[in-house]
C-alpha cells in the first residue's frame, strides 16, 4: 500500500513546535540506519493546532537496538515492549514497528511481533492516530486516510470497528475521549459498533480504564466526557451506582455542574494542577451528598465528621466495586476530601443560615485539597461563594499565625544557643 504524503505546504506544522529531544532521538536512530518517525497523538495534536503533551517515536529498530543507540534508555513492559529515552524528568517513548492479526476478535494479550511501518499503522486504533511525521523531511505519511478524517472532524477505526473493540475494549473509552476533547463526530459504522460492543468494556484491564477516566478528569473536558459515557451506555457496566444516580435528571445536573467547575479550574493553567483525589471527589460528591441526606430523611441522627469519613469510604467502595480497585492512597485522600466538605457546610445547615459558629480549620496537610473542592462547589453553586471566602480568610489567618509562631520559636531557639551558661556553684 502506498501512503499519501503531505508536505509542509499542506500540513503547515511549524518546525519549532517539534520537541527538540524527540527530534534528536529520531535523528540519531536515522543516522544509525533505522527508520524513525513521530507517531500517534503528537502528530494528531500538531495537525489540530493543539500543543502535544507527549511526543512518541516509532522506529524500525528493535528495543535492544534502541538501547544500544541510547545509553539513557531503559526497556519497559512485557505485554508491549518499548524503550523510554530519558532527558532529565522528560521521557521520550520509543516503540518498534509492530505487526499483528487485525482480523481476530480475540483480546490482545501480547503485542511484541515486529513488523513494517505499514503493518504498525494497521494495528493502531483510529485513523487520526495512524499518522507518521518525518521531521527531517517535514512530511506527514498517511496509510489510512487519517489526514482527511482530521479535516472532516471524523473519528473512524482502522479496520472493522467491532473486531477492533473486541481486541481491545479500552478503545471504546478512547473513542469517547477524543469526541469530548476535540469535538469530533463518530463515523456511523464505528458508532454502531460502539453501541453493540459496549458491554465488552468489562473485559478490559481495570487499571487502564481507571487511568483513562482520571486523565479525562484532568483534561478540562470531563463534563462532556462523562455525559457521553452516560449517553452511550458505558457508565452502567463500569460504575453502575453512578449510572443509576445520573438517570435522575433532577440530580445529574449537580454532577455535571460540578464537573464543569472542575473543567474551568483545570483550564486555568496558572494554578497548580489538582490532585487526582480532588477530581475523583468532585465526581462523587453529589452522589455522596444525596446518600447522606437520604440517611437524615430516614430519621437517623446527623453523623459527626468521623462517621461521615467512614461513610465516604463506604460510598467509594460501592461506586467503584466490583470492576475497579482504587489505590489505597487515592481512596483514603478522596474520602478525606469528601468528608471535609461537611466541615465547611454541615449537614442540616441551610445556605441562607447566618454563620455564627466558630470556623475551625484543622492543621492537616490535606486541608488545602478539601478547600480546592469547596472552591469548585462555590463556582457550581454561587450561593456558597461568601462562605468559601470566609474559609479562605480563615486559612490565610491560620497560615500567618503558624508562620509567626514558627518564626518566634526559631528566634527563641537561636537565642538559647548563645545564652551564657549559668555558673555552677560548688
Amino acid at each position: 500500500m502506498n501512503p499519501e504524503i503531505y508536505t509542509v505546504e499542506h500540513h503547515k506544522i511549524p518546525p519549532e513546535k517539534i520537541d527538540q529531544d524527540a527530534f534528536y532521538v529520531i535523528e540519531k536512530l536515522r543516522q544509525s540506519g533505522h527508520k524513525a518517525y513521530l507517531v500517534g497523538g503528537g502528530v494528531r495534536d500538531l495537525l489540530l493546532n493543539v500543543q502535544p503533551k507527549d511526543f512518541d517515536v516509532s522506529t524500525s529498530a528493535s528495543p535492544e537496538e534502541i538501547r544500544r543507540v541510547f545509553r539513557n534508555a531503559i526497556l519497559i513492559g512485557r505485554r508491549f515492549r518499548l524503550a523510554h529515552v530519558r532527558f532529565g524528568r522528560k521521557v521520550i517513548e520509543v516503540s518498534t514497528f509492530r505487526s499483528g492479526d487485525t482480523e481476530s476478535n480475540e483480546l490482545i494479550v501480547r503485542d511484541n511481533e515486529w513488523g513494517s511501518e505499514e503493518e504498525d499503522v494497521m494495528r493502531r486504533d483510529f485513523t487520526i492516530n495512524g499518522l507518521f511525521y518525518d521531521p527531517h523531511r517535514e512530511l506527514v505519511i498517511d496509510y489510512v486516510e487519517g489526514y482527511r478524517d482530521l479535516e472532516r472532524k471524523l473519528l473512524r477505526t482502522i479496520g472493522q470497528p467491532d473486531l477492533r473493540f473486541a481486541q481491545d475494549p479500552v478503545r471504546m473509552i478512547r473513542l469517547i475521549k477524543f469526541c469530548a476533547r476535540f469535538q469530533l463526530e463518530i463515523e456511523p459504522t464505528t458508532f454502531e459498533a460502539l453501541l453493540s460492543c459496549r458491554q465488552e468494556i468489562i473485559k478490559s484491564s481495570s487499571a487502564r480504564v481507571l487511568e483513562e477516566l482520571l486523565r479525562m478528569l484532568e483534561s478540562g473536558s470531563s463534563k462532556k466526557f462523562f455525559h457521553l459515557l452516560q449517553e452511550y451506555g458505558l457508565i452502567m457496566p463500569l460504575l453502575p451506582e453512578l449510572a443509576y444516580f445520573l438517570k435522575n435528571k433532577d440530580l445529574d445536573s449537580a454532577n455535571f455542574d460540578l464537573l464543569s467547575a472542575i473543567d474551568q479550574e483545570v483550564l486555568k493553567r496558572e494554578q497548580p494542577p489538582m490532585d487526582r483525589a480532588i477530581l475523583l471527589a468532585a465526581l462523587l460528591f453529589p452522589l455522596f451528598d444525596q446518600y447522606l441526606k437520604e440517611s437524615l430523611r430516614s430519621g437517623e441522627k446527623a453523623p459527626h465528621l468521623g462517621q461521615i469519613g467512614t461513610a465516604a469510604l463506604h460510598v467509594i467502595d460501592c461506586v467503584f466495586s466490583p470492576f475497579f480497585a482504587l489505590p489505597r492512597r487515592l481512596r483514603g485522600v478522596t474520602a478525606f476530601v469528601l468528608a471535609s466538605q461537611y466541615r465547611f457546610t454541615p449537614l442540616g445547615e441551610s445556605l441562607g443560615d447566618k454563620i455564627e459558629r466558630k470556623l475551625r480549620l484543622p492543621k492537616d496537610l490535606l486541608t488545602p485539597f478539601a478547600l480546592r473542592l469547596f472552591k469548585c462547589r462555590s463556582i457550581a453553586t454561587p450561593a456558597l461563594a461568601p462562605l468559601y471566602t470566609l474559609w479562605v480568610e480563615k486559612a490565610l489567618y491560620s497560615a500567618e499565625a503558624d508562620h509567626s509562631l514558627e518564626t518566634s520559636t526559631a528566634i527563641h531557639e537561636e537565642r538559647e544557643k548563645f545564652r551564657r551558661p549559668r555558673r555552677q556553684r560548688h
